[in-house]
């Protein structure tokens, strides 16, 4: 099976996208005519990730994230100053006949999501999911077993393999309805905007919404610090019962790479072997 009919299968079993479509899915490097060895699924081609792939003598690594460190995951460095990291990279790839390819905005399209099927299955909160309150994008909320907020965080330590965690909130407090929810972030999912009567939307008063609509706890993506968080930080302080778990983007995304191993191999069968890698814990703490 040559690598672009295991990318045929996988494209097959995603929602159809218009012909032009024009985003960030697709080859980063490689042959996709060549015969494939075998499959790595990752959140991101580390250095790591792509020493285990050679390891496990896999030429294709199937990714959520960036490859060559921009925005728009061009197939190479388009920055006007030498790269060596890039470059290094770039060379360890070719010199191994290795193929990666993006799977983002495909994953994303289902419903519901693909990356987030996972990270619930990966936490094992299928039982406890309920529709989202005020129906807010890229959300999913949860009434769980009574824990604390510490119980919570330990819990999250463990499954995702982190290295610490940042959070805010009382330690003793107590966690019954928490919310996955997207980035929060300038103009995420393309949401700010004032209506006709001059209220502000974003996605983060969103989220706001849902905190002040009985939510405990959320667990974002992406963050800065002026909108929901600062909202839940002066919240504590205030002596309310509200937190937030700052992951990190691919901690918090990678089970869903997890799960994508398993629906990838389902699709090739017995023609490959299909293997998830951990990237692991992006962050240090001092």
């Amino acid at each position: 099976m040559k690598i672009q009919e295991v990318i045929d299968r996988i494209l097959a079993y995603h929602p159809q996208f218009p012909a032009d479509y024009a985003g960030c899915d697709g080859f980063k490097c490689g042959d996709p005519q060549a015969e494939c060895t075998g499959v790595i699924t990752a959140i991101s081609a580390t250095i790591d990730v792509i020493r285990t792939a050679i390891e496990k003598n896999c030429n294709l690594i199937v990714v959520h994230e960036p490859t060559f460190y921009s925005t728009p995951d061009y197939a190479g460095w388009r920055a006007d100053f030498k790269n060596e990291v890039y470059e290094e990279k770039a060379k360890l790839l070719s010199d191994h006949g290795i193929c990666v390819w993006r799977d983002h905005d495909h994953m994303h399209a289902h419903q519901p999501d693909g990356i987030f099927t996972g990270v619930i299955k990966w936490m094992g909160w299928e039982q406890y999911q309920k529709p989202v309150p005020e129906g807010i994008p890229f959300s999913f909320y949860f009434e769980i077993p009574e824990t604390t907020v510490k119980d919570m965080g330990e819990l999250l330590k463990e499954k995702l393999r982190l290295n610490g965690l940042r959070y805010i909130g009382d330690p003793d407090g107590v966690i019954r309805k928490i919310a996955l929810v997207g980035h929060l972030c300038v103009n995420a999912f393309g949401t700010d905007h004032e209506d006709e009567n001059g209220y502000l939307h974003e996605y983060a008063t969103e989220v706001i919404r849902l905190m002040e609509n009985g939510v405990d706890a959320i667990i974002p993506g992406e963050v800065i610090d002026w909108t929901a968080v600062s909202y839940i930080r002066d919240a504590h302080m205030l002596g309310k019962n509200k937190t937030i778990y700052n992951v990190g983007h691919y901690n918090w995304e990678e089970p869903g790479m997890w799960y994508a191993q398993q629906w990838i191999q389902e699709l090739v069968g017995n023609e490959v072997p299909v293997i998830f890698v951990p990237a692991g814990d992006i962050y240090q703490f001092m």
